[in-house]
C-alpha cells in the first residue's frame, strides 16, 4: 500500500497545482527518429527556414519547469525505494534511476546555480510551434535530444549547429546557452521517462496485489476463488502490459484453479484484438526502450561536464571567425580572455544597435582593413581591437548607428571630460537613494563569477552571460544616473554645490590621483 499511497500523492501534488491540463504521464519521452551526421545537418537547415522570432520579452517559463521536475524525479524515486523495501521487482530503466540519482540531483543543484531568475528572458523566443515563447537555443537542446534518444554525441551537436546557422546565425549568448540548455533538456526527458516507470511500477504492484490474493486463496479454500476473481473484475483492472505481464508472471505455471484469472484476462483482452502474449511484448519492448533513453541522458549528463565549451562556442561562433581575419594577425594570438573582451564588446554594440552582432564584427573588420591600406595610418588602427576598447569605438558606433541610454551616455561622458570628474561624483552622492537598488542587483552575480558550464568571465549588463541580474543593475544605474544628473544642475545652476562636495577641475595625472 505505501507504493500506490506515494504514486497517488505524486499525483494529487501536481494535480493541485493546476497542472490538470498536463496531468503525470501524458507527456511522451523525448523520442524520435534517430539521425546520424547528415541526417542533423539536414535537419538543422529546416529548422532554421522555418523558425520564426517573437519580438519583446516572454516570463521565463524553466526555472518553474525544472522545480516541477526536481519534484517528479523525486516522488518517483521515492516509489522505487517502497518498492525495494517490499522486495518488489523492478524494471532495469528504474534500476539505473535509483543508482544514478545521486548524479541527478547534482545535475539539478547545476542547473538552478547557472540559471538563475531571468536568465532565459534575453535570449531570442519563438513565435509558434511546440516550443512557442521558449527560447529558440532550448528548441534546438529539444530536438538534439530527441533524435539521439537522450544521446548527446559531439560531432552531431557541432554539424547540427553549424548547418543551422548557414540559415541562421546564433547570437553569443544563445551558443553560451547550449550547455544549461542541453542539461535542463535531459532532466526535462529523465523526468518523462521516470514517470512512465512509476505508473508501470503502480501497475504492477496492483497485479501483485491481486496474485497474492489469488494463491493465498488457492491454498487456503479453492472453491472461493471465483470470489476474488469476481472482486477483480469488478474492481476495472488497467490493461496495461505492465499490469498484464506482472499477473501472468505471478500466476503462470501454479495450480490449475489459477489459469482461471488468467482466462478471464484472455477473454477481456480478446474484444479488443489484444493477447496476453502481445502485451507482454509491447512491456518487454517499453522497458528496454527506457533503460536505452535513461542510460543515455545519464552518460549525456557526464559528458556535458566533460566538453570543452569554449572551443566549441568559438568554432561555432561567427563573430569570432570574422574577428579572427584581423589584419593585424594580432586577434587569433590573444589568449581566450581577450578575445572574449572584445566578442562581449560586440555583443554589447550590436545590442544597441539595429545590425546583427556578425553584422558589426564585419564593420569592425572592414575598419580595421581600411587603416591597414593606409601607408600613413596607426599601426594600431589596424587592429580590429582598436575599434572595439580603443579610440575608434566611437567611430565604429557611429557606423552601425548605436543608440546608447542616456545612463550610459553620462558615464562616458563623464570619462572624458574634466568637469565629468566632479559631475560623476556628485552623481554618487546624489543618487545615493538609489544605491540598495543597485546592490540588490548586482549581488545577484558578482563580477568574477563564472559563465554556466563555460568559465565564460561575466559582466554587470551583458546579455549573454546572464542578463537578469545584469540587466537589473544596469537599469538601476541609469536611473540613479538619471535622478543625480536632475540634482545635480538644479543645485549648480542655483548656486548651491551638493553639501561637502567641492568643484574642482582634474586637470592632470597627479590631481587624480590625490
Amino acid at each position: 500500500m505505501a507504493i500506490r499511497e506515494t504514486w497517488l500523492q505524486l499525483r494529487t501534488r501536481f494535480i493541485g497545482n493546476g497542472l490538470s491540463k498536463k496531468l503525470v504521464g501524458d507527456e511522451p519521452p523525448l523520442r524520435a527518429e534517430l539521425f546520424s551526421a547528415v541526417q542533423m545537418e539536414q535537419h538543422g537547415k529546416r529548422l532554421a527556414a522555418a523558425h520564426l522570432l517573437t519580438p519583446g520579452h516572454a516570463p521565463d517559463q524553466l526555472l518553474a519547469r525544472l522545480t516541477e521536475n526536481e519534484q517528479t524525479l523525486i516522488g518517483v524515486c521515492t516509489l522505487l525505494m517502497n518498492a525495494v523495501t517490499a522486495t518488489r521487482r523492478i524494471a532495469p530503466a528504474g534500476e539505473w534511476l535509483l543508482d544514478n540519482f545521486y548524479l541527478i540531483e547534482e545535475q539539478i543543484r547545476t542547473a538552478k546555480r547557472h540559471l538563475p531568475k531571468g536568465y532565459s528572458r534575453e535570449l531570442p523566443r519563438l513565435l509558434n510551434g511546440p516550443s512557442a515563447g521558449l527560447p529558440r537555443v532550448y528548441d534546438l537542446a529539444l530536438e538534439i535530444i530527441a533524435h539521439g534518444d537522450g544521446r548527446v554525441d559531439p560531432e552531431n551537436l557541432s554539424r547540427f549547429v553549424a548547418a543551422y546557422q548557414t540559415v541562421t546565425s546564433l547570437k553569443l549568448g544563445e551558443l553560451w546557452a547550449i550547455p544549461i540548455m542541453l542539461r535542463l533538456t535531459l532532466i526535462e526527458n529523465l523526468r518523462r521517462v521516470a514517470v512512465r516507470i512509476a505508473a508501470s511500477r503502480t501497475d504492477q504492484n496492483l497485479a501483485d496485489g491481486w496474485a497474492d490474493q489469488m494463491i493465498a486463496m488457492a491454498e487456503s479454500d479453492p472453491k472461493n476463488l471465483l470470489l476474488v476473481i469476481a472482486d477483480m473484475a469488478r474492481s476495472n483492472p488497467p490493461m496495461s502490459g505492465a499490469f498484464v505481464a506482472e499477473l501472468a508472471r505471478r500466476l503462470q505455471g501454479q495450480s490449475s484453479a489459477l489459469a482461471l484469472p488468467l482466462t478471464w484476462i484472455e477473454q477481456h483482452l480478446a474484444e479488443s484484438g489484444l493477447t496476453i502474449e502481445q502485451l507482454i511484448q509491447v512491456e518487454n519492448q517499453q522497458q528496454a526502450a527506457d533503460q536505452v533513453s535513461i542510460s543515455n541522458s545519464i552518460g549525456s549528463l557526464r559528458f556535458l561536464g566533460a566538453m570543452d565549451w569554449r572551443e566549441f562556442v568559438e568554432t561555432m561562433s561567427g563573430v569570432e571567425q570574422t574577428l579572427r581575419d584581423d589584419p593585424g594577425g594580432i586577434y587569433g594570438q590573444m589568449d581566450f580572455a581577450s578575445r572574449d573582451r572584445y566578442r562581449h564588446v560586440v555583443e554589447k554594440v550590436a545590442k544597441n544597435s539595429p545590425l546583427s552582432e556578425a553584422e558589426v564584427a564585419r564593420h569592425a573588420l572592414a575598419l580595421a582593413q581600411e587603416s591597414a591600406t593606409e601607408n600613413d595610418g596607426d599601426r594600431r588602427a589596424a587592429h580590429v581591437g582598436f575599434y572595439l576598447i580603443d579610440r575608434g569605438l566611437a567611430q565604429l558606433e557611429r557606423k552601425v548607428q548605436a543608440c546608447w541610454c542616456t545612463g550610459e551616455s553620462l558615464q562616458r561622458w563623464s570619462h572624458q571630460t574634466p568637469f565629468g570628474a566632479v559631475f560623476g561624483r556628485d552623481c554618487v552622492a546624489d543618487g545615493a537613494v538609489d544605491r540598495d537598488f543597485i546592490d540588490q542587483g548586482a549581488s545577484r552575480w558578482s563580477a568574477d563569477e563564472t559563465a554556466p558550464d563555460s568559465g565564460r568571465p561575466c559582466r554587470a549588463g551583458n546579455q549573454s552571460s546572464g542578463g537578469g541580474a545584469g540587466e537589473l543593475a544596469g537599469d538601476a544605474a541609469d536611473h540613479a544616473v538619471s535622478i543625480a544628473a536632475h540634482g545635480i544642475f538644479r543645485r549648480y545652476s542655483a548656486g548651491k554645490p551638493h553639501p561637502g562636495v567641492t568643484p574642482t577641475m582634474l586637470t592632470s595625472v597627479q590631481g587624480v590621483k590625490r
